[in-house]
């Protein structure tokens, strides 16, 4: 019997137009979700003015889209360990693509949040999916790198939404940037036809040929035999609740200190996307429109991830993204000082390179931490928990900017957080990874093929 480690010829594989198929798909679904998120931002001056609607109701119009991102991340990402990530993905668009552009065919408020949640539970459940299925692919060398680089399409949809939000909403009105938000349901089918399944969901459903098929395509020079046996880290090969299992094997401590950085992280990234703007200009700078600080602050998202993922592959991912925490807390804190305009621009870039980029590079580390197996479910459940601080961030700082508090106080609340993650992230036991984890034969024996 020939012994076939599934996930180590994923690992050990050599990047090639399979690779880089994947890489496309996951980064033009990212793109896609981040311009659903983000669109509803930009068109939201048209739509208050339009339905006559007060700032509190516009900010619960938005927030709804938050609590859908809360509730998909946590049940998308579970259920798609058991009904396979592929489907998993192809729910996720259909979600976040119908109903925002259903939310651009409606003039109530109520049913327009209505639409944003249900939005919203493809935009957070597509997350976790996507990261999951790019860190089980990408060879182990550059992984950081791959899937950094596919999760930078979420602030190039950003950037999208506010390039293109302004024209469209001038010449056809804020329902244009909702239904455009409808066009990527199209790509549902060739989704389905072109992302691999999990391979230890395969192999656990006994479709062997497939199996045989992707590591072929992962391999070209494999040659399968009659008498092979696929090998899995035994972690991917238990059976229970996915839920329980991300506390099992000694996880349960970094398990929480994953939600821990997660919460704080992502209370960073919307405490600024929030209230950035509205702080520069009550500190008296004249920096041009609020579009100037979702270019920088997303460019900079971009450079953060991209390098931190290069950085992640190169030396150990777990202090790379203390570091990154730490210069979150320092660029951060500095932004609540007099500054000049070049060197404020610098540091909007380094904020958000080290909160939405280190978001990201999480996410990377996330994935790598748990086994297949329960990979989108230990994603998801972090990105959910995460979630309730982005929910939070806003309503807090706001509440500090009412308060009429010293600036420097304001941008020390929005820093303290990254100090906390830093903490969280150091210590997770990353000896309790999927990757101390060798692999298992399974009792399966797939035929050679002509």
């Amino acid at each position: 019997m020939r012994q076939i480690d599934v996930q180590g010829m994923a690992d050990n594989a050599r990047f090639n137009r399979f690779h880089a198929s994947i890489l496309a798909w996951c980064a033009i679904i990212i793109i896609c979700d981040g311009y659903d998120l983000a669109v509803a931002g930009i068109a939201l001056p048209s739509i208050m003015k339009e339905m006559g609607i007060t700032a509190q109701n516009a900010g619960f119009m938005v927030s709804s889209a938050l609590f859908g991102m809360m509730f998909g991340a946590i049940f998308l990402g579970t259920i798609a360990d058991r009904i396979g990530r592929r489907a998993a993905i192809a729910i996720c668009l259909a979600l976040f693509s119908v109903f925002t552009a259903a939310a651009g065919m409606t003039n109530d408020p109520y049913v327009f949040s209505a639409m944003r949640f249900l939005a919203g539970l493809g935009i957070g459940g597509v997350m976790p999916n996507v990261v999951a299925q790019m860190t089980e692919y990408a060879p182990k060398k550059i992984r950081a790198t791959l899937v950094t680089l596919m999760f930078s399409g979420y602030a190039v949809g950003g950037m999208l939404a506010a390039l293109l939000g302004k024209g469209m909403i001038e010449a056809w009105g804020w329902q244009s940037v909702f239904l455009a938000a409808g066009v990527p349901v199209v790509l549902i089918p060739f989704v389905l036809k072109s992302l691999p399944e999990s391979l230890p969901f395969l192999v656990r459903a006994g479709r062997l040929d497939e199996v045989t098929e992707i590591i072929g395509k992962l391999e070209p020079t494999f040659m399968p035999r009659h008498d092979d046996a696929y090998a899995l880290p035994s972690a991917d090969r238990a059976s229970g609740a996915p839920i329980g299992r991300l506390f099992q094997d000694g996880r349960g401590f970094s398990t929480v200190m994953f939600w821990i950085a997660f919460f704080m992280c992502l209370f960073m990234v919307y405490a600024l996307s929030s209230w950035l703007a509205k702080l520069m200009a009550g500190a008296g700078y004249s920096l041009g429109s609020a579009l100037t600080f979702v270019l920088v602050l997303n460019f900079g998202a971009v450079i953060g991830a991209v390098g931190g993922g290069w950085l992640a592959d190169r030396f150990h991912i777990k202090y790379v993204l203390v570091a990154m925490y730490a210069l979150a807390a320092v660029s951060i804190t500095l932004l609540g000082y007099p500054v000049s305009t070049p060197v404020l621009f610098v540091l909007v870039g380094l904020a958000g390179a080290s909160t939405i980029g280190t978001q990201i590079v999480t996410y990377a580390y996330a994935g790598q931490f748990y086994p297949a197996a329960v990979r989108t479910t230990g994603i998801g459940w972090a990105s959910g928990v995460g979630r309730a601080g982005a929910i939070m961030a806003p309503i807090v700082i706001g509440t500090l900017v009412g308060m009429m508090l010293p600036l420097q106080y304001n941008f020390i609340a929005i820093a303290i957080p990254a100090v906390i993650a830093a903490v969280a992230i150091g210590l997770i036991r990353h000896g309790k990874s999927a990757a101390a984890h060798g692999p298992v034969a399974e009792k399966f024996a797939e035929p050679a093929k002509a």
